[in-house]
Parts: structure tokens; C-alpha cells; sequence
């Protein structure tokens, strides 16, 4: 698949602006909770087009979202919980979007 412009398929998908921000974080190395997401969500945007294949899955993401919100305030929980709640709709729309773009 060619590279879609990221900001087109993504408009209007839960969490895509959170998703667009981390997709450019991840590529300039920043270490961000979006990143994170973008981390988590790899697969997903290799298949779309928007990262190279994903190597072996990263296991550590979760854990760097974690530390992230925790040292952010007494809420890590909630917002890790919320974030990954926002990320699952997120791909699922995707995975929706693209099953549309590329029919079987």
C-alpha cells in the first residue's frame, strides 16, 4: 500500500489528532504518552501505511505509558484506562476505515 497522508485517513477518528501527534513524536524519537500510543498501536498503522512494518511486538509500551501519567499526578489509573479505551476505538475505526478504502 502507498503511504496515505495520515492527517486524510485519519480525520475524524477517535483519538486521531492524539495518534497524529505521536506518530510524529515517534519519529523524531521523542518519548511522549502519545508516542506510546503510537507504540501500541503499531501493527495497526504499519498496515495502514503510515509506519514501516512493525518489528516484534513491543512489549514495553504499556509500561512507558504508565510511568508517564504517573509521574503526572494522582490519576494514572483513570487516564491510562481512558487512553487505552480511546486507542482500541481508534483502531477499531481504523480497521473499519481501511476494510471500506480496500475491500477483499
Amino acid at each position: 500500500m502507498k503511504n496515505p497522508n495520515p492527517s486524510e485517513l485519519l480525520l475524524g477518528l477517535p483519538g486521531a489528532e492524539r495518534i497524529l501527534e505521536g506518530l510524529r513524536d515517534y519519529r523524531e524519537n521523542r518519548h511522549s504518552m502519545a508516542a506510546c500510543l503510537v507504540r501500541m498501536a503499531r501493527r495497526r498503522l504499519a498496515k495502514a501505511g503510515l509506519l514501516e512494518p512493525a518489528p516484534p511486538e513491543d512489549d514495553g509500551a504499556e509500561l512507558d505509558l504508565y510511568h508517564l501519567l504517573s509521574g503526572e499526578g494522582d490519576q494514572a489509573h483513570s487516564r491510562y484506562n481512558a487512553l487505552i479505551r480511546e486507542l482500541v476505538s481508534f483502531e477499531h475505526a481504523l480497521d473499519h476505515r481501511l476494510s471500506r478504502l480496500h475491500p477483499a
